[in-house]
């Protein structure tokens, strides 16, 4: 981005966001939003670009998504390698940086509005101090999106990458948004990434979020979705890759009859660390959200899970539900749930829970009775159990996709295993 062409309210914004970044102390281990958290992976230098060669054709073969995709975008870093798309007219779907200054109201009125109340907000302000490129996607009243809008970020070097993905969409449109991020080679990357998602009245919005960088990098994902009246909001998380990845997660329920589903998919190996922490924000009365987050862990992974249903006055017949569940396939792996609810307001359905278990025997024993070995037995269990959260998409050839990605880390455990 040349710092000369953007616009002055986000060149303000950016040097307000780097003084807000120097304030805001470091977690501590006392607190609550960092409860269980490895505070050691937050030590995060400045780092340097790659000194392998990366070859743009590499990588652009390598960008596989899902075969019917309305556009597809792919990054190096911050630069825009590839782009091709078949939208509907008035679709806008470009790299951030040039929509800052093609459409500076419609960004500035949608950009990091919310406040970021999960325990990154020293992130987020280090996100919008740094922030380069990303993706802005807007589809206009009344158009649907046929097929997904696909962005592949690859990172490289140890060098901080920020992307960005803004999503809006006006009302009883419709649109479907992939977001990959891989690692293009084998350095220790820090990837810190945010996206504003604001629903209009009446309108459905699906982002996915593919989490498969390389093992020894780390990674921030902050969520911050809006949901109007009668919205639908699916927001996706898998998450194979990285030593180590905190995803942040807030939905915020603005008008009646919106609804809001949370899901997520965690396949963590070795000493990988998954720390999940989300918010559902009930604002307006009857609106519903429905969180549901599996985790299958190997190794010495660990997963954290803390999820708040927050309910407020005047909030009546909210529905919201809150499940977070835990596979255990060794006895050296450790998972850590903590769902809570605050309610402040009358005539609501809300439950929250958790549940940790290993595979019983019994189960072992019903598929070894048909001929299945004990490895392939297991392999299918933990692949049953995560289809549950990736069926909830209802998009048969994006659940395809990700039950592909699924395949190759569950390949990948078990040759090392």
């Amino acid at each position: 981005m040349i710092l000369s062409t953007i616009p002055t309210w986000f060149a303000a914004r950016q040097f307000s966001a780097r003084e807000r970044y120097e304030s805001l102390p470091m977690p501590k281990r006392g607190d609550e939003m960092w409860r269980f958290s490895n505070l050691k992976q937050l030590a995060f230098d400045e780092g340097t670009a790659s000194s392998a060669t990366i070859d743009p054709l590499d990588l652009l073969a390598r960008s596989a998504g899902p075969e019917k995709s309305a556009a597809k975008l792919v990054f190096h870093r911050d630069e825009l390698i590839h782009s091709e798309a078949n939208l509907p007219a008035g679709v806008i779907c470009m790299p951030l940086a040039q929509a800052i200054i093609e459409h500076s109201g419609l960004i500035e009125a949608h950009f990091m509005k919310q406040e970021t109340r999960l325990g990154s907000a020293k992130y987020a302000a280090l996100h919008e101090a740094s922030v380069r490129n990303g993706v802005f996607v807007f589809v206009p009243d009344g158009i649907e999106v046929e097929g997904t809008i696909e962005v592949h970020h690859w990172n490289s070097g140890t060098a901080g990458l920020f992307p960005h993905t803004l999503i809006v969409t006006g009302r009883h449109a419709k649109v479907c948004v992939v977001d990959h991020f891989a690692s293009a080679d084998e350095e220790a990357g820090v990837v810190i990434a945010l996206n504003d998602l604001a629903a209009g009245e009446g309108s459905k919005l699906d982002y996915i979020a593919l989490q498969e960088l390389n093992e020894l990098s780390r990674m921030i994902q902050i969520n911050q979705t809006k949901v109007a009246r009668d919205a639908s909001t699916i927001g996706f998380t898998l998450n194979t890759g990285a030593a180590w990845a905190r995803n942040e997660s807030l939905s915020r329920l603005e008008g009646p009859g919106g609804r809001s589903d949370m899901l997520s998919v965690s396949l963590p190996d070795h000493q990988q660390e998954y720390d999940q922490r989300t918010f559902q924000h009930h604002v307006a009365p009857g609106a519903t959200s429905d969180l549901l987050f599996k985790n299958v862990l190997y190794g010495h992974s660990r997963t954290i899970f803390s999820g708040l249903i927050f309910v407020d006055e005047g909030a009546h017949h909210t529905d919201a539900y809150q499940t977070c569940r835990n596979l255990l396939k060794t006895d050296t792996c450790e998972a850590n749930s903590m769902p809570g609810l605050e309610i402040n307001a009358d005539q609501v359905k809300c439950s929250h829970g958790s549940t940790t278990s290993q595979i019983s025997d019994d189960e072992i024993f019903y598929l070894r009775a048909r001929g299945i070995d004990p490895a392939n037995a297991r392999r299918l269990i933990a692949r049953g159990f995560c289809i549950e959260a990736i069926q909830r998409l209802n998009h048969p050839e994006l659940e395809s996709f990700i039950i592909d990605r699924l395949e190759r880390k569950f390949s990948r455990i078990a040759v090392t295993s």
